[in-house]
């Protein structure tokens, strides 16, 4: 039986594909593992198509994770102390993760705020002499097509209106503007979003005067959501999961930042991308529209979208 290599991931859908290239580090440095992702349930069909994963076990959080004695445990969580003690529970072999002060004990570099959460991952690796390539994020396309309507599919953008917290979420009506624009140009607009956002993505697609069968929020799981995205000639969103899918895909995309400056979360350069920021930071867990984000107006974004489209015709 091949030795079990379990890595702590307990986040959401932007955190998992931000992890990717590390855990491409870890399948080239232990090919003979038997790599396990712990990380939460609803993620496991997009898991599945990562290739340097074998398997995922449900953790949301930091814990308890329910792999017993692994030959080595990686934290790909936070800093710590609770995600570090949640692995060190399991009684690894070996663990690689980042110091914290509460636990001595435990050798890693330390935690750096400034800078971008995949180099982060990567340079945790480099610091145990595991090389990882911060630009290894392509994932590739779901093998099955999405599953909606026909007269949705093909030659599409998707609007994503959500964000996990108020202060990335820019406001419903500039949403709106800028699907009624796409929708007036001719383009077929998709509004898309989680159980918790169909009343949002309706109210877009009402002042849109987009048709509700259009509205997709609360209709797709993570799968269909993947092949949505990987399908789409184009992707408008705030600072939230979906971006980090049309990064993966190769997807051309238009995000809009916040409290979180691009140079932490945002896409790649050189790629199908625009993010916008205006310049300033906050907290990115708030509970009203960062101020940042309210600087960032409908012209930006419609700007954004004719620049990003000129290679890329319809």
């Amino acid at each position: 039986m091949a030795p079990v290599l379990v890595a702590l991931r307990g986040l959401g859908l932007g955190d998992l594909l931000t992890a990717v290239p590390a855990l491409r580090g870890l399948r080239r440095a232990y090919p003979g593992h038997r790599i396990v992702l712990a990380t939460p349930a609803p993620l496991a069909e997009l898991v599945r198509t990562i290739d340097a994963v074998d398997d995922s076990v449900d953790v949301s959080g930091t814990g308890p994770v329910p792999v017993r004695a692994p030959d080595i445990a990686v934290n790909l969580h936070g800093s710590g102390p609770q995600s570090t003690a949640a692995l060190l529970a399991t009684s690894p072999g070996r663990l690689l993760c980042h110091a914290h002060p509460d636990l001595p004990q435990v050798q890693g570099p330390p935690w750096r705020y400034e800078v971008h959460e995949v180099v982060r991952w990567c340079a945790l690796l480099g610091w145990y002499g595991l090389p990882a390539d911060p630009g290894d994020l392509a994932l590739p396309p779901p093998s099955r097509p999405p599953t909606v309507r026909p007269d949705e599919a093909g030659g599409y953008a998707v609007v994503h209106p959500g964000a996990a917290f108020p202060a990335r979420r820019w406001p419903p009506d500039r949403f709106a503007e800028v699907a009624a624009w796409l929708h007036r140009a001719g383009h077929r607009v998709l509004i898309t979003g989680g159980d918790a956002e169909r009343d949002l993505a309706l109210r877009v697609a009402a002042l849109a005067g987009i048709p509700e069968r259009r509205v997709l929020a609360g209709r797709t799981g993570i799968g269909d959501l993947a092949a949505l995205v990987a399908s789409a000639r184009l992707v408008v969103c705030g600072d939230t999961g979906v971006a980090h899918l049309a990064t993966a895909y190769a997807t051309p995309s238009v995000v809009l930042f916040g409290p979180t400056p691009p140079r932490l979360w945002g896409p790649p350069e050189g790629g199908p991308h625009i993010p916008l920021w205006a310049g300033r930071s906050g907290d990115p867990h708030g509970g009203t529209p960062d101020p940042g984000l309210l600087r960032i107006n409908v012209r930006d974004v419609l700007d954004a979208i004719a620049t990003l489209l000129k290679g890329h015709p319809w």
